[in-house]
């Protein structure tokens, strides 16, 4: 196996840097609007800070404000460079990021133009800076316009999709153009395709040569670190380098003769591995180097080795699919990662801390970087890196088919070459995958092509995926596995030619799997699939999330709001239909209690589902039915919300957690008990993420009735041993003997519950139920009259009902944190919860803004 060091890149030594962020002059085509704009920034930012515009996210904003995105846009600014500067022999421009098509100018001359918003562009401008003020123009295209244009002069074939659907209210021929393939829409997010310089600009100045970047690769053998240094070389020259790692009492030191071109050099090393969270430490250590002895810079590396393992199972048609770090097989838990705002200047590093915290905080220990917004800020897989949080990273390629022209082919290879070279040293970074979804849109026919012509599309996608993007990623990063798809079959989908005739085939690969109609309690119509990359549900966000950017008379689901807001065809409807199969439907007389209801309702419901789907593939760890199962990884879609709108997020925008978060850090726990019901039986399984304990337990079931508090019967099973890295059947009972055995008991009026606890009766997992009827049959469920005591300092809140409560659901509204458990079920007359403020608050504030449902009050 091979390694990974993790190496963040700095500017290089012995170069002068001017740099050209701050105030800029910002002005529309017609010069009607004239502003000052933030560099790194974009337009509508700009013209909300200065007061042009309100929050383009306040309700029907993204129409009213479509002209932004229509017109073309110029950034002006003017610097001076000291003389002993502009002596030197070297003056390169270097535009971190530009959002997205722009030509730009110095003093009058045009440097160069851009195409591309993923890419770093440099500039040559030796011999153009002038002794007093230098004009710098970036002229930036309308994106929409551009995509448009370039979709037109493609005659000889379609590339589609032409336009989103009609219900996303978005932009057309988004796949022509290389930037955020959300920005123009999607189906849940809004349409604002910005413009804007998004990252920094500066000056580089330098007499023989500059460090572009450094990476680092480690062998597995003898852990030697391998060291990249990328040089842009102006004269041959001669030097010293010096890697030192002080924890390790290691150095290295060696003499640098530079032509231009690359060099790299290597060290030996002994040291401890990075491991995922769950699964061990994440040993970060300190890597100086130091160029020709002017002062280090210093990085940290790690190490780990990482492979996906596609092999023959025993009496398992098809292969195994699951990833192996530092030779133990893990399973993936976690969620997929959309971008984190619209206007990706207004992204902060706290937003980014607070969802991958509520991340791990749900026991999660992957992220899938989705395809179709874009590659992450540096923060961003550094954080990931020191959290144990593994990163599955799509290259940006979405739900669509893709021009092959040269130039198009030619800006993809920059952004690829430069992405790789970015983000290969975090070892956070497991695995790359070439799109989303794009070889499921051709072998599944998502645009109705003729089958004469589908070969052309099949070349199309093989020459971008396969010939240029893998084949980069394999000369540049040889230490992690490249998928081309998601979802795949893998080598089977290489064996065919790339596009598998089922993509989907649960034998293989990884899946995708959506059906909002049919019952999502019915587990047996869930794939049977090796790796689980995206399912899910959708559900509103919180009232307090949503009236930031909404009026009272919007607070109803069937507001022109509510259906605007949703960007997924029969969204609503299908929330509600999912949920009524169990749960009867809020019916409060009063509009804003019902509505409040609603949200709660798809929150509900949201929960349940993924909870029973995340389980089902929890179970099947171990299991071969019927030819299928070991699943190896669970990625629910999705982690977290571009806008306050509904979706399938846990979190919601802000970072407020909907239920199915606070539901997930049990159902990601590392040991998991989990109940289901098959032919008449009741079955509870152990599953353990342990890679060498065995857990001696026995499974304790209680029987409650709904109308009183005492458990009606317990039972517990003889101690079984649950394997490491396995699941475990460690019950098993027929529930009409359950019932008969128990006396009071029907499957309406009685919940069962149960959790696993070592022979000595100590907890080993979280405490699980499962429903033997819908709740909407449930007899005796009365209306708990939950209250609470007041909240005593540290913010715990105790809470007393009068009846047994289900989905019991404390929200404060807008006071950020979240509590130790919700969306509970409450057996007992008391019960207490405490609140985690991320912010100064008091008790008395949680208090006034504490409101508290369960099921039996919203009917």
């Amino acid at each position: 196996g091979i390694i990974k060091a993790l190496l963040l890149k700095r500017p290089s030594l012995g170069v002068d840097i001017i740099s050209l962020n701050g105030k800029w002059q910002l002005m529309n085509s017609n010069s009607s609007v004239s502003v000052s704009a933030d560099v790194p920034g974009c337009v509508h930012t700009t013209l909300q800070r200065q007061g042009f515009i309100s929050d383009p996210y306040y309700r029907f904003n993204d129409l009213a404000y479509r002209w932004i995105s229509l017109d073309n846009w110029t950034y002006t600014t003017s610097f001076s460079v000291p003389s002993h500067v502009r002596g030197k022999g070297k003056a390169v421009l270097v535009f971190e990021g530009v959002d997205t098509v722009s030509t730009i100018s110095l003093n009058g001359l045009t440097i160069g133009k851009t195409d591309n918003m993923f890419r770093r562009y440099d500039f040559d401008v030796t011999g153009l800076l002038k002794d007093e003020e230098n004009v710098l123009q970036v002229w930036i295209m309308s994106a929409v316009t551009y995509a448009s244009q370039r979709s037109h002069a493609h005659t000889e074939y379609r590339v589609p999709p032409d336009c989103p659907p009609p219900v996303q209210k978005g932009e057309c021929h988004v796949n022509f153009i290389r930037k955020a393939q959300s920005s123009f829409s999607w189906d849940w997010g809004p349409s604002f395709p910005t413009l804007g310089i998004w990252k920094g600009v500066r000056l580089e100045v330098f007499n023989t040569s500059r460090v572009l970047s450094y990476t680092t690769n480690s062998e597995h053998s003898s852990w030697t670190v391998e060291v990249e240094l990328f040089f842009d070389v102006f004269v041959a020259s001669k030097g010293l380098v010096h890697l030192s790692i002080p924890l390790l009492q290691s150095e290295a030191e060696f003499q640098l003769s530079l032509t231009p071109g690359q060099s790299k050099k290597s060290f030996v090393l002994h040291v401890s591995l990075w491991w995922p969270f769950g699964h061990g430490e994440q040993f970060l250590y300190y890597l100086t180097i130091d160029v020709s002895l002017e002062g280090g810079e210093t990085f940290n590396v790690a190490f780990r080795t990482v492979e996906l393992v596609q092999e023959p199972i025993p009496s398992s048609p098809g292969l195994s699919f699951y990833f192996r770090i530092n030779g133990k097989p893990i399973f993936l838990k976690g969620s997929n990662w959309i971008p984190v705002h619209a206007f990706q200047d207004q992204v902060t590093t706290d937003m980014i801390t607070i969802l991958l915290r509520s991340a791990q905080k749900a026991n999660m220990n992957a992220l899938r970087v989705w395809g179709g917004g874009v590659y992450e800020q540096d923060i961003f897989y550094s954080l990931c890196d020191m959290y144990g949080i593994m990163i599955w990273q799509d290259f940006m390629f979405a739900c669509a088919l893709y021009p092959t022209e040269k130039d198009f082919i030619q800006t993809v290879r920059e952004e690829v070459t430069q992405q790789v070279r970015r983000l290969k040293s975090h070892p956070s970074v497991v695995i790359w995958s070439g799109n989303n979804e794009n070889e499921a849109a051709i072998a599944t026919d998502w645009f109705n092509i003729p089958v004469t012509v589908r070969p052309l599309y099949v070349k199309d996608y093989v020459h971008l995926y396969v010939e240029n993007i893998r084949d980069i990623v394999l000369q540049e990063d040889s230490t992690r596995p490249f998928l081309v798809s998601s979802p795949t079959n893998g080598v089977e989908s290489e064996k065919e030619g790339w596009v598998a005739k089922d993509p989907y085939d649960p034998h293989y690969g990884d899946t995708h799997f959506y059906s909002y109609y049919k019952d999502c309690w019915d587990w047996t119509a869930f794939p049977r699939t090796r790796f689980a990359s995206e399912y899910g549900f959708q559900s509103w966000p919180s009232l307090s999330t949503l009236s930031k950017v909404s009026v009272s008379s919007d607070w109803d689901f069937s507001s022109n709001f509510s259906a605007h807001r949703q960007h997924h065809e029969y969204g609503n409807q299908q929330m509600l239909k999912q949920a009524e199969l169990h749960y009867i439907l809020p019916n409060s007389t009063d509009p804003l209690q019902k509505y409040r209801d609603t949200i709660y309702i798809t929150q509900v419901m949201q929960a349940q589902c993924v909870k029973i789907q995340t389980e089902f593939y929890r179970r099947s760890r171990s299991d071969i039915v019927e030819g299928k199962g070991h699943t190896m990884g669970t990625l629910y879609w999705q982690l977290n919300d571009i806008w306050q709108g509904p979706s399938w997020s846990s979190v919601e925008f802000g970072g407020k957690w909907k239920m199915l978060h606070y539901w997930a850090t049990d159902f990601y726990a590392p040991i998991l008990s989990a109940g289901v019901e098959d032919k008449g039986d009741l079955l509870i399984y152990g599953v353990s993420d342990s890679h060498s304990e065995t857990h001696n337990v026995k499974a304790k079931v209680k029987l409650h009735s709904w109308s009183s508090f005492n458990a009606v019967c317990s039972l517990e099973s003889n101690v079984t041993t649950i394997k490491a890295g396995g699941s475990t059947l460690v019950f098993q009972h027929s529930i009409s003997a359950l019932l008969t055995q128990c006396g009071n008991c029907t499957r309406r009026s009685c919940i069962v519950t149960f959790h696993l606890s070592s022979p000595e009766g100590q907890m080993i997992s979280p405490h699980n139920h499962i429903f033997l009827s819908s709740p909407r049959y449930a007899e005796g469920l009365q209306k708990p009259n939950i209250t609470d005591t007041g909240i005593v300092q540290n913010f715990f809140v105790t809470l007393h009902c009068s009846f047994p409560a289900v989905y019991v659901w404390l929200d404060v509204d807008n006071i950020p944190g979240h509590f130790d458990v919700n969306g509970f079920l409450m057996l007992s007359k008391k019960s207490t919860v405490i609140f985690g403020a991320w912010r100064p608050t008091t008790a008395e504030e949680i208090t006034s803004n504490l409101h508290i449902t369960s099921l039996r009050d919203v009917y």
